[in-house]
């Protein structure tokens, strides 16, 4: 289900979204709001999602060990590729 909204824009808003229009970037303006306002809410999305992971560090860091574990799974994986090795 949709819901129609009323949005006020000043004339060079409206006139810059004509012109993305006319270049082929959108559809229609209603296209165009819609596409950034969903850009804004998965980009805060995106922001709420990495701080989530920076509280969860902050509550349990990793361990040393699990450091020179992931740092030592890394080497292997890239010994283990087909190109010519670089080091």
């Amino acid at each position: 289900m949709t819901k129609q909204i009323a949005v006020k824009l000043s004339e060079e808003l409206v006139g810059e979204l004509d012109r993305l229009i006319d270049a082929g970037c959108f559809e229609s303006r209603s296209h165009a709001v819609r596409s950034g306002l969903e850009a804004a809410v998965a980009a805060q999305r995106g922001r709420e999602l990495d701080q989530r992971y920076r509280d969860a560090f902050d509550r349990l860091p990793e361990t040393p060990g699990e450091i020179e574990e992931a740092q030592r799974l890394g080497v292997e994986a890239i010994r283990d590729e087909p190109w010519e090795r670089w080091w």
